[in-house]
């Protein structure tokens, strides 16, 4: 599997399975019936930010991740990053390899923390690797995610120091 800097024509292979996620609205706070030019602004960022993609061997876009400052101003020593795998292809790495990608990265852009701002309680999937990489749960809004099958349930705030 290749981790790379995103390039405008891995958009259109991002998109279906981004639209999937969001439609499905278990696990992301972007709204259900996200038109696809505001998705793209929200996922495709600029440097200093970063977006990448996970490819298989056969040049499958498996997977994507964006990274960036999570806060600006004095508290933007404290990097972010969100990732999707098309869930085609869940279960092959691709998360792990992102989420270890942009550990990487904001180590190298000298962030002295990653902090996760909305992690669904119930994405054990997520969850399970976040902690299997040193994230710890530092908070939770009670009820801060309404999912389409369970109701309302918490939203960790997730903080690794790097």
């Amino acid at each position: 599997m290749l981790i790379r800097d995103v390039t405008e024509a891995d958009w259109p292979r991002i998109w279906p399975f981004l639209r999937r996620i969001c439609a499905d609205g278990e696990t992301f706070s972007y709204p259900t019936d996200i038109p696809e030019a505001t998705a793209r602004d929200y996922w495709l960022l600029a440097p200093p930010a970063r977006t990448v993609v996970a490819v298989g061997d056969d040049g499958t876009v498996l997977g994507t991740a964006k990274m960036n400052a999570n806060q600006g101003g004095n508290a933007a020593h404290v990097s972010s990053a969100s990732f999707m795998v098309d869930p085609a292809h869940r279960g092959r790495g691709a998360g792990r390899a992102l989420c270890e990608e942009a550990l990487r990265w904001a180590e190298r852009e000298g962030f002295r923390a990653m902090q996760f701002n909305a992690v669904v309680e119930s994405n054990t999937y997520a969850m399970k690797l976040y902690e299997s990489l040193g994230f710890r749960v530092i908070g939770t809004v009670p009820e801060g995610f309404r999912h389409p099958r369970l109701g309302y349930v918490g939203l960790h705030i997730m903080h690794r120091a790097l």
